[in-house]
């Protein structure tokens, strides 16, 4: 953690884009903008590896990550060389985000269990750090055995810094304990502090320093001029995280405070009633998740969040909804002064 004010990341859009030019062309402006990396996740559109090294190959400063890559749908080891890899190609400009991701994706679309996700983590960290570090791979887990092998090229000079994602204070303090930072998202202002102590102390479980651990942010925005469209996009968004992709989100929001809300949106989006689903959504609520708005509100509730001792950097990420001219108009707004 670092004691200067966070850095202003972009979270480049989960939902699908017109082309991998348009991701490509997101990134570009978000270096020419001033944003310090570009965090890419991976759902069932396109992949992040390949998406990666086109913005690594057509940028020249700003940091890439993924944000997040789930651990079922490749072996550890092969995590590791594609970071050996993304690491060369984007000359030591990545960060790697790993987490289990959810029921939803992980057995709905890869057709794997979704069986022990703190622990196949865990190992899956570590075994990434060994792929990473060049020596031959001997790894006894209770998921994974590994033995006999090393990375078949130079591994790299500065291996890229491992995060992982977490909602719960198990997962939190897992990240503290294992990772080399944490991807926060679908938080209040208060329930990241109070993650922030589960982070704080999986580091003294790992006997670990708490300092120097990376906190990333993800902050959904949307600023337009259109206020009324940019609440829309807001509340759309929520919405469909809370019914429509598991219990994780759901409970993120029961933690908070907010049970009572997250029950209805959930069960009107399992009775296709998106409408009311969006309209459980209080002013309250959206605005204790994200920023939406004027331009000239979101810059400054953005800043309260920035505000957080312990938050390294903010990523900007955008609704789901939201149409490429959005996406740009929003980066432009809240672009690093």
């Amino acid at each position: 953690m670092s004691d200067s004010a966070p850095t202003r990341d972009v979270f480049l859009p989960v939902a699908a884009q017109p082309s991998i030019d348009t991701l490509v062309e997101y990134a570009q402006d978000a270096e020419a903008l001033g944003y310090d990396r570009a965090w890419l996740p991976e759902t069932w559109g396109r992949d992040a590896v390949t998406v990666l090294t086109a913005i690594a190959e057509r940028t020249d400063d700003i940091g890439i990550g993924t944000s997040i890559a789930n651990v079922y749908s490749r072996s550890p080891a092969l995590i590791g060389q594609t970071a050996a890899t993304l690491q060369e190609a984007s000359d030591g400009r990545l960060r790697v985000g790993l987490g289990p991701s959810g029921p939803a994706v992980v057995e709905g679309w890869h057709g794997a269990d979704y069986d022990r996700p703190l622990r196949r983590t865990r190992e899956t960290i570590d075994i990434v750090r060994l792929v990473l570090s060049g020596e031959r791979v001997e790894y006894d887990g209770d998921i994974f055995t590994l033995s006999g092998l090393r990375l078949r090229c130079d591994p790299p000079e500065t291996p890229p810094g491992i995060d992982a994602a977490g909602m719960g204070p198990k997962s939190v303090e897992l990240a503290g304990r294992f990772a080399d930072g944490w991807h926060a998202l679908m938080l209040t202002r208060d329930g990241l502090r109070d993650r922030l102590d589960d982070l704080e102390r999986g580091a003294e479980l790992g006997e670990r320093e708490f300092e120097d651990l990376r906190v990333t942010l993800s902050l959904p925005c949307i600023a337009l001029d259109d206020r009324e469209r940019a609440r829309a996009l807001a509340r759309n968004h929520l919405a469909f995280y809370v019914g429509a992709m598991g219990t994780f989100y759901r409970q993120a929001l029961e933690r908070q405070g907010y049970a009572d809300e997250a029950v209805e949106i959930a069960s009107e989006w399992a009775n296709r009633n998106h409408d009311a689903a969006q309209d459980a959504i209080s002013d309250e609520l959206l605005d204790d998740l994200g920023i939406a708005g004027t331009p000239d509100e979101c810059r400054e509730r953005y800043s309260k969040w920035e505000s957080i001792d312990g938050v390294d950097a903010v990523s900007v990420s955008f609704p789901r909804g939201a149409e490429p001219e959005e996406i740009s108009a929003t980066m432009r707004e809240l672009a690093p002064e």
